[in-house]
């Protein structure tokens, strides 16, 4: 396999549709998250701390080990930061959540597209042959009936 063809294949597909769409959703739906993330920490996060007692969950953590100085070096303090994982567990939730109603809505709105009818079509004008047998069909009627 020539170098020329390893591009060439690569090319065809890099710009293959489905992949450039689904490089324009990554992108999207990163902003997307740092709009959610902002929308979680500085609207929603605040009043529950307040509900809870003040306390910012990023702040929350559990000192396994504690800072100390060793050969004039300061050592920092080993915590499980179990705060983190609260708010990103929360920003997922929230994230989710914000997806499952879109494709909702998309969901309902190509549904309602479905639903509206069609006109109903004229039906197609008959062929050259069938006017032809048509009018044979009411000539033989015709004669039959004056018999």
């Amino acid at each position: 396999m020539g170098k020329s063809s390893f591009l060439q294949d690569f090319k065809a597909f890099a710009m293959r549709g489905n992949v450039i769409d689904m490089a324009v959703g990554v992108i999207i739906g990163g902003a997307f998250g740092k709009i959610v993330s902002s929308i979680v920490a500085d609207v929603i996060m605040p009043p529950i701390g307040l509900l809870v007692g003040g306390v910012n969950f990023t702040d929350l953590k559990l000192q396994l080990k504690p800072a100390e100085v060793v050969d004039g070096v300061e050592k920092a303090a080993v915590t499980l930061n179990y705060g983190n994982f609260l708010q990103a567990t929360f920003d997922f939730i929230i994230i989710a959540f914000s997806i499952f109603l879109f494709i909702r809505l998309l969901a309902r709105l190509n549904r309602k597209k479905e639903k509206v009818p069609a006109s109903p079509a004229a039906p197609p004008a008959p062929s050259k042959e069938e006017v032809l047998l048509t009018e044979i069909r009411d000539l033989l009627k015709e004669q039959a009936d004056k018999k």
